[in-house]
């Protein structure tokens, strides 16, 4: 049931925001050479999961999936519990006992899956979702600040998979800038710190690419 519990561990567990990786902010605009581009750099995932409101409503979505977290969590015990039975009283059963609680238990087993497979899409369909809906606003407040700032061009520099920034000087990294402008629009506070998982996070669903800047 590796697979399984893997599935558990993923609603139990809460996405990474390492407040050691966030950027220092943007200092204050300067003035540019007529003709010369003002670029600035973002990890622009980054910076939507560090806002108050990508994190209260991932706090919200996990609080929506603890029921279906701990059914799942009583449904694997059911599971093991079954599994232990048969192994340590299999000699002392009957041919038809014996046949009867194995297909007991792999019934089990087959419902477990499917329930943590649907669990496990539902969550990563709402994450995406979630993740799509800030990000939208955030990119509002990344083209504003841009415009405001008079950056020509924003890079998105945390983009592992294809990156398109070879180097750039911290001062040029408006991430935290955008943050911090995104949150105060917003008028929404930090959420209260929550407690560490109890188990490790498996995997996580994959947030979509920055929009355009318009």
């Amino acid at each position: 049931m590796k697979l399984t519990i893997a599935v558990i561990a993923t609603l139990a567990s809460s996405l990474t925001l390492s407040a050691a990786a966030q950027s220092p902010a943007a200092p204050a605009a300067q003035a540019t050479p007529a003709g010369a581009p003002k670029i600035a750099v973002i990890a622009f995932q980054q910076a939507v999961a560090q806002t108050n409101d990508f994190q209260r409503r991932f706090a919200d979505l996990q609080k929506k999936f603890g029921p279906k977290r701990d059914q799942l969590k009583n449904l694997n015990d059911e599971v093991a519990s079954l599994q232990k039975d048969l192994q340590t009283q299999s000699a002392g059963l009957s041919d038809a006992e014996r046949a009867k609680r194995a297909k007991t238990l792999d019934d089990k087993e087959k419902q477990l899956k499917r329930d943590a497979g649907d669990a496990q899409n539902d969550f990563q369909n709402e994450m995406q979702q979630t993740f799509t809906t800030v990000a939208e606003k955030v990119g509002q407040a990344m083209t504003a600040y841009a415009q405001e700032n008079g950056y020509t061009v924003v890079l998105d520099g945390g983009n592992q998979q294809t990156p398109v920034v070879l180097y750039a000087n911290s001062s040029a990294d408006i991430t935290k800038a955008v943050v911090d402008a995104y949150n105060v629009k917003s008028g929404i506070p930090a959420p209260a710190a929550q407690p560490a998982a109890a188990t490790p996070a498996t995997g996580k669903p994959a947030a979509p690419k920055a929009p355009a800047a318009h």
